[in-house]
């Protein structure tokens, strides 16, 4: 697993201001369709940014949980959400939250269950704590989805190997649908979002994901520094060239629970 420490914390700072993951925090924010007054759980709330513009969209009467099992993650939440007195952060995981039944009328989730062992307990304590006929959305990348360019692509298979053991389930977003409605829920909709890089932004997806690709493999030994090394500069070379190509699509599953 990815640890977020406080240089991963970092990265991920840098990218999630950026345009591109922006938008995709657009994209979840819309889906739940916030309104005033309401009390919603954003579980997995990582940096806070999402955190922050439900507690601006609820307004005073409503309330906003963050939820987070990474005490770096977390800190740099309650830093960024300092000013706001409509929204608390509590330490915990989305198949075991610490929250009371029902209590919330909606929940968001970005980017946090392709990270779960146990999904169906996710599912089913994240439903359990969102009233009856609420709404939840989760939003996932699909890995197989990714196009990635490289001259070697023998190299790049061997990164993108050893980056596939960073998380659980890399195709989460194919399986959600059904296993919403075998709980009797009701699946809204399904949308993608597809972030695309013919240019490496400096604050976008792909160069955070060369990063952390790069310290991954090498942090677990299943590349040789040099290697990840030479796979990291050599998209810096296609970019420079015009020769760079990143696409990944994320996917999100809106849910209305059962009344």
């Amino acid at each position: 697993m990815l640890k977020f420490d406080a240089e991963t914390t970092r990265l991920l700072e840098i990218a999630y201001q950026g345009a591109e993951l922006t938008r995709r925090r657009q994209a979840s924010f819309n889906a739940l369709r916030t309104a005033p007054g309401e009390t919603i759980l954003d579980v997995g709330c990582g940096n806070g940014m999402l955190t922050a513009e439900l507690a601006r969209a609820v307004g005073s009467d409503g309330y906003v949980i963050g939820i987070d099992p990474s005490e770096d993650m977390t800190a740099a939440a309650r830093e960024r959400c300092s000013d706001y007195a409509n929204l608390e952060f509590r330490a915990g995981a989305a198949n075991s939250l610490p929250i009371e039944d029902e209590s919330a009328d909606k929940a968001v989730s970005v980017q946090v269950f392709e990270y779960i062992d146990d999904i169906d307990g996710a599912l089913d304590d994240t439903l359990r704590c969102v009233k009856p006929g609420g709404r939840l959305v989760i939003n996932d990348l699909h890995f197989g989805s990714l196009i990635w360019f490289s001259g070697e692509p023998d190299r790049m298979q061997k990164m993108l190997t050893s980056w596939n053991q960073h998380f659980v389930s890399g195709s989460l977003p194919e399986r959600l649908p059904a296993l919403i409605k075998a709980r009797g829920n009701f699946v809204e909709d399904v949308l993608p979002f597809t972030m695309t890089d013919y240019q490496l932004k400096p604050d976008g997806l792909a160069i955070m994901m060369m990063h952390l690709t790069k310290q991954y493999a090498v942090a677990n030994d299943h590349v040789e520094p040099a290697v990840a090394q030479s796979w990291f500069d050599e998209q810096h070379s296609l970019a420079k060239v015009g020769r760079f190509f990143f696409s990944m699509t994320q996917f999100i599953v809106v849910v209305h629970k059962k009344g």
